[in-house]
């Protein structure tokens, strides 16, 4: 398995992401040509070196003519819609900006859809999240890894005026993950750097053991006093499957169409760690969604078989409870009697919001159920 390790000690950003997979080996040519692959006109990209502290790193710049569109996550998926991006790479950049526009309407107290992306839309936030993806795909990259990204202190402006650093859309992106302050003035993790790590990155703990193959260090737009302004990338090969692999191959999948994936731990031939991967698709799906595991994983085959299902009758409810708002899959059982199951993805949002343990959202929202509160959504 090739997994990448982001050494994130000044931080993290689009533009440093995207020279550092320049430098670890993904032609640069393939970067210039990302604002024609996302039909992007007026914007160009330059692929050079600069000097930070002792080291010498490939720079990336994002050079934009005129002034661009404040543009909703809707723009936003059109434009990555229409791209020439693999599947994957799409998938991938369209669920960073959705985080993207989920911390900036929780920042700004507005919905998914009403938000304005400002910086973040601009043109060179689409290249640099799109490209980033893009580039892990080439690369054959199948688990990110990170260190605890360093963030910076002080003030940067913005469209909204003077903000603190770290910016509150980089806060709440970076919500549940380690981070470190550091004494620098400057904005270290922007809001596009922090969407990056929180989509790639399932699993903070340390990556397993693998063999370094390349380095790559990304230049960041300032040289700094304090410290030199790179990210780091290191990659290379683990053998076996790590857990990290495991979570982040699941999203992807539903993303591409499965309607449920799940990992197993196993043992393989030889006594070899490994994992056993089961989707369940759509008949129509199953060729796409196979390509898509021999493309994107170690495996030499899949297997395909084709079951019967037998299934409850069921609706969504939803419930009002002291975290706020959660949907629930509402089952009728063969005695006409009901069970009600908190959908997951609805308790994890409403945890995250109120800081609140899963399980503890979970128990609101059926004690708001046994009380009669539930309602169609």
């Amino acid at each position: 398995m090739r997994i990448a390790y982001f050494d994130c000690f000044s931080g993290i950003s689009g533009d440093m992401t995207l020279a550092a997979l320049v430098s670890a080996g993904w032609p640069a040519a393939e970067v210039e040509a990302l604002p024609a692959r996302l039909k992007l006109p007026g914007v160009t990209v330059h692929v050079g070196e600069a000097r930070r502290g002792p080291f010498v790193a490939t720079r990336v710049e994002v050079r934009v003519e005129g002034k661009q569109p404040h543009r909703h996550l809707h723009h936003v998926n059109a434009i990555l819609e229409a791209a020439d991006l693999p599947a994957a790479a799409r998938a991938r950049a369209t669920a960073a900006f959705r985080r993207l526009a989920e911390a900036e309407a929780e920042v700004h107290g507005s919905t998914v859809e009403k938000v304005h992306f400002h910086e973040v839309g601009a043109a060179d936030a689409l290249v640099d999240v799109a490209g980033a993806m893009t580039g892990l795909e080439a690369l054959g990259i199948e688990a990110v890894y990170a260190s605890p990204p360093r963030l910076g202190r002080g003030f940067v402006m913005s469209e909204h005026g003077r903000i603190p650093v770290p910016a509150p859309a980089t806060t709440l992106l970076l919500r549940g993950a380690p981070v470190e302050i550091g004494d620098v003035e400057a904005e270290l993790t922007t809001p596009t750097g922090a969407a990056l790590l929180a989509t790639l990155v399932s699993s903070w703990a340390p990556p397993p053991p693998f063999q370094l193959e390349r380095i790559g260090t990304g230049a960041g737009g300032r040289d700094l006093s304090e410290q030199p302004n790179v990210l780091r990338v290191l990659l290379g090969r683990a053998e076996g499957a790590a857990p990290g692999m495991s979570r982040r191959r699941v999203p992807r999948l539903l993303e591409a169409g499965a309607l449920d994936a799940m990992v197993v731990p196993t043992l393989m031939k030889k006594g070899r760690p490994g994992v056993w991967l089961v989707v369940i698709a759509a008949t129509d799906q199953a060729p796409a969604l196979a390509r898509m595991l021999l493309a994107e994983t170690s495996s030499l085959g899949v297997r395909v078989r084709e079951d019967e299902r037998y299934e409850l009758e069921r609706r969504a409810a939803e419930v009002e409870t002291p975290f706020g708002r959660v949907v629930l899959k509402v089952a009728t059982l063969p005695d006409g009697g009901s069970r009600a199951i908190p959908e997951f993805e609805s308790v994890r949002a409403a945890a995250e919001r109120a800081g609140r343990p899963l399980r503890e959202v979970s128990e609101a929202a059926m004690d708001a159920w046994r009380r009669g509160d539930g309602k169609r959504p």
